[in-house]
C-alpha cells in the first residue's frame, strides 16, 4: 500500500542544513522544484543535468535566495559511461566528503505506444535513462552515501510503474524496474550502512513530460512541481530516518 506525506509533517526552515544532496534532471520541472525547495531549507545543491543554460539559471535562483552555493555538474545520461559516474562520486568525495540525499529524478517518456509497435531504438534510449543510467549513479554513488551515516536515496516512480496500462510501453516497464531497484537497494543497504532507499510517484503534475504525454490536457488542472515538495522535503529530512523500503504517492487518492 503507497504511503502518504505524514499528516504532522511541517518543514522547518533549517530542515536540510548542512546536508549535501544531488538532484538529477535539476534544469526543469519537479528537479528545478525540488532543487530550489532543498537549497531554500539549508542544502548544498548539486545541480545534475544534460543542458547547462538551464542548470545556470536554477544556480542563480539559488543564489538569489542567499542560500547555500550549489554547484553544477553537466552529464548526458543518455551517453555517460561507468566511468563518468565514478567520476562524478570522486568529485563529490573530493569536495564535500559526502552525499547526504540523491534525488534520481530524471527520467524520459519514450514513444507513447503499444508494446507490438515499439521501435528498439526507442526502447533501449528509456531503459538506458531510466534504469542502466540510474544503477550505475547509485552504485557509484552508494560510498559517499554512507559516508553520511544517515542517507536518503529516492527514486521517481510513476502510477504505471505500478501497475501496468496500454499504450505506455518502456517507460512503463522502466518504472517497475525502478520500484524494484528501490526494494532491493532498501533491503540491502539500510541495515548495513543507515542509507534509507524510498519511492515517489508524483502524480499528474504540471510538467514538461505530463503535457507531452497528454497534449489535449489543460496542463493547469494539474499542481505545479512546487505544490507536492512537502514530501520531498520530509524524504530528505531526518524526520523520515527510519522510514524504508516504501512506496510514496505525492498525490494520494482518498
Amino acid at each position: 500500500m503507497p504511503q502518504r506525506l505524514p499528516v504532522n509533517f511541517t518543514a522547518d526552515a533549517a530542515c536540510l542544513k548542512d546536508k549535501v544532496i544531488l538532484v538529477t534532471g535539476a534544469g526543469d520541472g519537479i528537479g528545478r522544484a525540488a532543487a530550489l525547495s532543498f537549497a531554500k531549507h539549508g542544502a548544498t545543491v548539486i545541480l545534475l543535468g544534460r543542458t547547462i543554460e538551464k542548470l545556470e539559471a536554477v544556480y542563480d535562483e539559488i543564489e538569489a535566495m542567499s542560500a547555500p552555493q550549489a554547484a553544477i555538474y553537466p552529464m548526458h545520461l543518455r551517453g555517460a559511461a561507468a566511468h563518468d559516474y565514478q567520476e562524478l562520486a570522486d568529485t563529490i568525495e573530493r569536495e564535500f566528503g559526502r552525499l547526504d540525499g540523491l534525488l534520481h529524478n530524471a527520467s524520459i517518456l519514450g514513444q507513447r505506444r503499444s508494446l507490438a509497435q515499439t521501435t528498439l531504438d526507442s526502447w533501449e534510449e528509456v531503459m538506458q535513462v531510466n534504469v542502466n543510467a540510474q544503477f550505475m549513479m547509485t552504485q557509484t554513488l552508494l560510498p559517499v552515501l554512507a559516508a553520511s551515516k544517515n542517507g536518503s536515496l529516492v527514486f521517481t516512480s510513476s502510477s504505471v510503474g505500478r501497475k501496468g496500462r496500454a499504450f505506455w510501453g518502456a517507460y512503463s516497464v522502466s518504472k517497475f524496474a525502478t520500484e524494484a531497484m528501490m526494494q532491493i537497494l532498501a533491503d540491502e543497504e539500510y541495515d548495513l550502512n543507515g542509507t534509507r532507499v524510498n519511492s515517489i510517484n508524483p502524480g499528474a503534475t504540471n510538467t514538461e513530460m505530463r503535457r507531452s504525454a497528454y497534449p489535449g490536457e489543460n496542463p493547469t488542472d494539474n499542481p505545479s512541481p512546487e505544490a507536492i515538495m512537502p514530501l520531498y522535503l520530509y524524504l530528505m529530512s531526518d524526520d523520515s530516518r527510519e522510514v524504508n523500503g516504501q512506496q510514496f504517492d505525492a498525490q494520494p487518492k482518498d
